[in-house]
């Protein structure tokens, strides 16, 4: 079989197919194993794990270098000190006689004496609540002797609650994330109040029957806003996945659960004509929408390229370089931020960085040799392009979707609490309070008096206070 007429030998070439075809098997399973050791690697800064997920394995967080400066409230910084309450009671601590000559002083002010200083006590009072008992006394006829009853009023006997009481209900889900059992302690503790589990469903139920006009206000409000940041993430209703939608804008946040993660459920957000820019991640619903009405998250952009530099040999140039892009990309928004950089200016400082990146890019995305996950992710990258950029061209676009994100959070913190809800109708309450409580807080406004006044506007039939300024 050495011989020179080797070349034609069946056996021979049966074997260099199957030396040819363990070599393929070799190198996938290379890229296979890894690709199973760079998930051991996956943490919160490679990947979209939150923090709390990450192995002690995972690299500590970089910790910023002391800056000499005492603790506290540095030069320059705004104080907060305590607002001054409306005294229930006022205590006067009078001078008897003059420090100076130790004469004695009046009692009564005069015109030349300053305004007292002043400390106040904040304290519960023993009883916070207030309880309106309705009576419908008895009557005996003094000529018949039949005894008449009084009526009490049927707006009266549909409530147990007043206005005050089921906002607070309503408020601790919505803000406190309290579960039921412990807004069922908390309402017996606190405010001596007994209450059943059925009690607060039934007052988060009218809460949410109360914010369906404000909900599909604040729905139209984040359509037609010109830029909106959205985001998604997992929710359940009865033990099933479904995805809680969040949309943000300048005053306005909206929440939605819906039963996927696709295209449907982002038109049911935004509208089926979506308008304005949308910032968000790279996920493929959204790719629905015009590329130049989109901008991609750097934030997410950044985590990706830090796996490339965790992955292995075979993807950390990449990876590396596109760190190094995020970089000057952040640098260059943080000086136009500052006023260092207008926005000519700062197109001009990403025009250089913004070649170097697609050059690199394009190179990756035409070799066949590194790991085929990579090629993909650069050709993606490519795809997506313009949305990289619009934050440099439109004004109120940021770089990272981090408004959606922040907006977000809460929702991803009741989910931890509650595991999601049992019914449709739970899930329209979390969406419905969770927009009323996120737009109020964007605008500043307190949210308990906003809840109030909306119940006892839905009690008298009444129309919803807005959520947004008329025309916003």
């Amino acid at each position: 079989m050495d011989g020179p007429n080797c070349a034609g030998c069946p056996e021979v070439a049966e074997l260099k197919r199957l030396v040819s075809q363990q070599q393929e098997k070799l190198a996938a399973q290379d890229e296979r194993l890894a690709e199973l050791e760079a998930r051991l690697k996956i943490n919160s800064s490679n990947s979209s794990q939150p923090p709390s997920s990450d192995p002690p394995s995972a690299p500590k967080p970089p910790s910023k270098p002391p800056t000499g400066r005492r603790p506290g409230g540095q030069p320059g910084h705004r104080g907060h000190s305590r607002k001054r309450l409306e005294a229930s009671e006022i205590v006067q601590h009078l001078p008897s006689q003059c420090e100076h000559c130790q004469a004695p002083l009046p009692s009564e002010p005069s015109p030349a004496d300053p305004a007292p200083l002043w400390h106040q006590v904040v304290d519960l009072l023993p009883v916070l609540i207030s309880v309106t008992e309705h009576q419908a006394p008895r009557r005996t006829c003094p000529h018949c002797g039949r005894v008449t009853w009084g009526q009490i009023p049927d707006e009266a006997l549909a409530h147990g609650f007043g206005p005050k009481l089921t906002s607070a209900i309503a408020f601790f889900s919505g803000r406190s994330h309290a579960s039921k059992r412990n807004i069922e302690e908390l309402m017996e503790t606190l405010l001596g109040v007994p209450i059943s589990l059925g009690s607060i469903i039934n007052a988060e139920q009218e809460v949410s029957a109360a914010l369906e006009a404000p909900y599909a206000q604040a729905q139209e409000a984040l359509r037609h806003a010109p830029v909106k940041n959205v985001d998604e993430t997992g929710w359940a209703q009865a033990g099933k996945l479904c995805w809680m939608w969040a949309g943000a804008a300048k005053d306005v946040a909206v929440f939605n659960i819906a039963q996927g993660r696709g295209q449907a459920q982002l038109r049911e957000l935004l509208g089926q004509d979506i308008v304005g820019i949308v910032c968000s991640d790279r996920h493929s619903a959204y790719a629905i929408i015009d590329p130049l009405a989109r901008q991609s998250c750097w934030a997410h952009l950044k985590r990706d390229f830090q796996k490339w530099v965790d992955w292995g040999t075979q993807t950390y140039g990449i990876g590396l370089a596109g760190l190094e892009t995020v970089r000057k990309v952040f640098d260059a928004w943080g000086k136009f931020r500052a006023g260092a950089l207008d926005r000519l200016g700062l197109q001009a400082a990403l025009e250089p960085v913004k070649e170097d990146l697609r050059a690199k890019l394009e190179a990756e995305a035409a070799n066949s040799r590194p790991n085929r996950k990579m090629v993909r992710f650069c050709r993606r990258i490519l795809t997506a392009w313009p949305t990289l950029w619009t934050f440099a061209r439109v004004e109120g676009v940021e770089p990272t979707n981090n408004l959606a994100e922040r907006t977000l959070r809460p929702a991803v913190i009741w989910r931890k609490i509650s595991f999601g809800n049992h019914s449709a109708t739970g899930c329209r309450f979390v969406q419905r309070i969770l927009t009323t409580v996120q737009t109020l807080r964007l605008q500043n406004r307190p949210v308990l008096a906003y809840l109030r006044d909306a119940i006892a506007a839905h009690r008298a039939s009444q129309p919803a206070p807005l959520l947004l300024a008329a025309g916003a």
